[in-house]
């Protein structure tokens, strides 16, 4: 069993600004957070069955157990992940945990 940090950020008011510091500050940040064990993004437009998505970026991020996932977003560098969103995610962000198994 593995658990999942999905984190849907809606479309930012500056897309350029979002990519800029998205890349250089926020993503080092998050990679500090203990127990992570992948860490990606998608790769060009996100669309939906129904068309155009709200969504400007998807990211997940992998732990070993949903535990695992609540005690990194508890350490300090996952407060500080998570304190840094509101500096770039303008549009606004969804973030969703879950716990996953293999069918």
């Amino acid at each position: 069993m593995s658990a999942q940090l999905v984190v849907l950020y809606h479309t930012p008011v500056d897309p350029t600004a979002f990519e800029q510091y998205y890349q250089g500050t926020h993503v080092p940040l998050a990679k500090q957070i203990p127990g992570l064990r992948s860490y990606t993004i998608n790769k060009g437009p996100i669309a939906s069955p129904a068309g155009a998505s709200p969504y400007f970026l998807v990211a997940t991020l992998a732990f070993d157990s949903l535990d695992a996932l609540q005690s990194a977003l508890g350490s300090p560098e996952g407060g500080a992940a998570a304190a840094d969103v509101p500096n770039f995610a303008t549009g606004g962000v969804t973030m969703l945990m879950f716990e996953t198994t293999a069918l």
